[in-house]
């Protein structure tokens, strides 16, 4: 990155990237804002210091190797403020029966599809090592949490092998709505540990509207969303989901996503609908 051009395509590809990490940023703390601030500290790291990530494979890589150094530095999320601390906290707790980095090697793989090579790039360890945290942290998050599911899917194929991938997990599936008034009568009858939307329903109406309907109702509770346009939640302009699944979706995804919402006990609702 010696010339205008080479300084213009890392400026480039670092915005791109950062809707992203935030995304990440976001499944480590449970919390937008306190996501939001890792992600920012990092991202003016590698601005400010543009050759820290030099020797990468791609910027994108190095903007999130600068988040971890700063992440596994820090040690847990900062609070601005009682609900955020009181949150994170919990969210700490609860994560104090992982082994070290096993659920950011899986957010990176799963969620955030890199390879073991990179991920280890990003966490200073090897390809093999990356590999190993992948696999203990699902085994290390089914043992510590489980719990009752609500699924908001309008589509019968995708609702059903959900539901076969959460139950797999075990977790208890206590039923699938199609439409926003039916899984608001669902979740307000069976109060779920967890909530797992698609956006956009069978009828045209909006599973953020149900979900911030049931979060009314029933208190704050774990949510995943799933999109197929992920671009219109990860602007950074409103309340976003901490826990978002990209359409079409893999098994994993779905695994690392529920079971990282289980392990927080609030997640910010939406206040529009995509």
């Amino acid at each position: 990155m010696t010339n205008a051009t080479s300084h213009a395509d890392l400026a480039s590809e670092l915005t791109s990237s950062v809707p992203y990490l935030r995304r990440y940023a976001r499944a480590l703390t449970g919390s937008q804002d306190s996501g939001d601030r890792y992600a920012l500290t990092a991202l003016e790291a590698v601005v400010s210091e543009p050759s820290s990530i030099e020797g990468l494979s791609t910027p994108k890589t190095g903007l999130f190797h600068a988040f971890h150094s700063i992440w596994s530095t820090s040690g847990a999320p900062v609070a601005e403020d009682d609900e955020a601390e009181l949150l994170e906290t919990r969210a700490q707790w609860r994560l104090s029966g992982l082994a070290p980095n096993t659920r950011e090697a899986l957010l990176l793989r799963s969620i955030e599809g890199f390879t073991d090579a990179e991920i280890g790039e990003i966490m200073n360890i090897d390809a093999a090592e990356a590999t190993a945290l992948v696999q203990s942290a699902f085994a290390d998050m089914a043992d510590l949490v489980s719990g009752e599911v609500l699924i908001i899917e309008d589509e019968a194929i995708i609702a059903m092998d959900l539901e076969s991938t959460v139950s797999a997990m075990g977790h208890t599936v206590v039923g699938v709505a199609r439409t926003a008034d039916g899984a608001v009568h669902l979740g307000t009858e069976r109060n779920p540990d967890l909530i797992l939307a698609d956006i956009q329903l069978a009828d045209k109406s909006s599973g953020i509207d149900a979900v911030n309907t049931l979060l009314e109702r029933l208190g704050d509770k774990p949510v995943v969303f799933i999109t197929a346009f992920p671009e219109r939640l990860l602007t950074g302009e409103r309340p976003e989901p901490a826990f978002l699944i990209t359409k079409p979706y893999s098994e994993e995804q779905v695994r690392a996503a529920v079971s990282q919402a289980m392990f927080f006990a609030s997640t910010a609702s939406l206040k529009e609908a995509v």
